[in-house]
């Protein structure tokens, strides 16, 4: 059955001169309601839905910029296009205030108005069934890639290709394309856990500068300081827990503010904050920081072991080149917020460094798991972005973001580790000494029941992690894959009950390890 023509609305005084324009639309397969007036194109409002509304500014009685305001009360999300004679930078100004959707200068010919209607009433169609094709032909190709044969790079330009076609299919509403999408992913899982098993020992134990990919201990050194080289001052920021397709929704957002330069980095591991987070701030692996600071690192693998952040930043600076002085703000509460946005004028340093993390997203996935709340609300990966990009745009981030555009101070924005949705129970057998995380563990005795489900290493130099319990835990480290979180044999139904469906971190995925690592760049005014 044919879908029904488009219905447009015309409002000219001199309609009689727009005949022209109305036949050639008609044969175009739309149907044109001409009006001579506002007051009688409101009624006709009234009376019926348009698609469209084309509106001349000037006419007796009501002027189209007023009509406008009156029809977004009848019709709030119809598109509208002003067709005027006036090339006048005020009525532009107050035609686009008014929330026009397009504005045209007459004269004008038939086929120019046909292809800002096409444009605003079929455009989103046309390339979302061009982004559809062009998902097609790539999905083949994609699916029968081998991903065995990949490097590091290939691995962030695989991992990254997979996370743009899921934001833009799930932006399209393409289910079924979004859907095949997703039935890469626990190829590439399993795929990428196989590689990092093979090579993550080797990245953190030998001296192959340009073979192994940047790390967490890299990201000052490498990334940060050519900024303060080039400038006097720059702007530090790792938001807790942002994963590559969550950056990819803000990203946009940022573009009328600053050139945005993004680039990748892998998390060391576990990736969790406790490790990724203190590795970037001091530049040393955990068992070096254990060893170098032995006060600032004991047993409990909790948030007090990232209390010395600001100290392990102003050192690691001091030793890449000199003192170099260092603001801290650490942002982990709507109280925080409401201080940094308050102090907005004064929270960038004059001089060095301003460093400030973000712990929302972290605490919303943490959160996530105890509140039924929040679990419906971010239900997936997908509602989990939306929520992501609704934060941001209301949050002290998006503050200091424009208060750092506004006094030209580059910014270099970065994670410290993701997550991944977690839905398979993983048993795990254990002695009571192992630690109780869900996607990694420390002890003498573990291993996984399927090992498919987990990488093991038996020995801690192998991560360059510190001995646990002074060595009596053993060396053993196991790390979940996939969508796995870790599970005991006696309690498998109630960390089932509880734990399926979170958002954890620790173990090794693309979306915990591969991570977003921008340079911003204040556009000039």
């Amino acid at each position: 059955m044919p879908a029904a023509p488009k219905q447009l609305l015309w409002v000219d005084d001199e309609a009689d001169l727009l005949e022209s324009h109305r036949l050639f639309l008609t044969e175009k397969g739309y149907v044109v309601e001409m009006a001579r007036n506002a007051e009688d194109a409101l009624a006709l409002l009234r009376r019926q839905p348009f698609e469209l509304l084309l509106l001349d500014e000037q006419m007796p009685g009501m002027r189209g910029v007023t009509m406008v305001r009156e029809a977004r009360e009848l019709a709030p999300t119809l598109p509208i296009v002003m067709v005027t004679k006036s090339e006048d930078d005020g009525t532009l100004r107050e035609a686009l205030g008014a929330d026009v959707t397009e504005y045209l200068v007459k004269p004008v010919n038939p086929r120019q108005v046909l292809s800002v209607i096409t444009r605003i009433l079929e455009g989103p169609k046309l390339r979302q069934q061009a982004q559809a094709r062009a998902f097609v032909s790539r999905f083949r190709e994609m699916e029968a890639a081998d991903t065995r044969t990949l490097d590091w790079r290939g691995w962030i330009d695989r991992y990254a290709e997979m996370v743009q076609w899921d934001v833009d299919l799930a932006a399209a509403g393409e289910a079924g394309l979004h859907g095949s999408l997703r039935s890469l992913y626990p190829d590439a899982r399993r795929s990428f856990a196989q590689y990092i098993g093979r090579n993550y020992p080797r990245w953190v134990n030998q001296d192959i500068e340009g073979e192994r990919p940047p790390l967490s201990i890299d990201v000052v050194g490498e990334f940060l300081l050519p900024m303060l080289e080039r400038e006097t001052r720059a702007l530090f920021i790792v938001v807790d827990c942002l994963r590559l397709d969550q950056w990819r929704v803000i990203e946009p957002l940022l573009a009328p503010l600053f050139e945005v330069e993004t680039t990748h980095y892998y998390s060391l591991l576990p990736t969790a904050t406790t490790y990724s987070r203190n590795a970037l701030f001091s530049g040393l692996f955990p068992a070096e920081m254990a060893a170098r600071y032995p006060d600032w690192w004991g047993e409990k693998e909790d948030e007090t072991l990232n209390a010395h952040e600001r100290e392990l930043l102003t050192l690691q600076l001091r030793e890449l080149r000199g003192k170099t002085p260092v603001r801290y703000h650490k942002i982990s509460s709507a109280h925080d917020s409401d201080t940094l946005e308050r102090n907005l004028a004064n929270a960038i340093a004059p001089e060095g460094v301003t460093a400030c993390v973000f712990n929302f997203i972290d605490l919303l996935t943490h959160g996530r798991s105890e509140s039924a709340i929040l679990y419906e609300v971010a239900r997936d990966e997908i509602a989990l972005r939306q929520l992501t990009l609704q934060w941001f745009n209301r949050s002290a981030l998006l503050a200091i973001l424009k208060e750092a555009a506004r006094k030209r101070v580059p910014v270099l924005l970065t994670s410290d580790h993701g997550s991944i949705h977690c839905h398979t129970p993983a048993t795990v057998f254990a002695r009571r000494d192992a630690t109780h995380n869900l996607r990694f563990k420390f002890g003498a005795d573990l291993r996984a029941e399927n090992p498919e489900q987990a990488l093991l290493f038996t020995n801690e130099d192998d991560l360059r992690l510190p001995k646990h319990g002074g060595g009596a835990m053993g060396g053993n480290t196991l790390l979940a894959t996939g969508d796995c979180f870790f599970v005991y044999p006696t309690k498998l139904r109630e960390y089932q009950q509880r734990y399926r469906g979170s958002f954890l971190h620790g173990g090794v995925t693309p979306e915990e390890c591969i991570l977003p690592l921008s340079l911003l760049t204040p556009r000039r005014a």
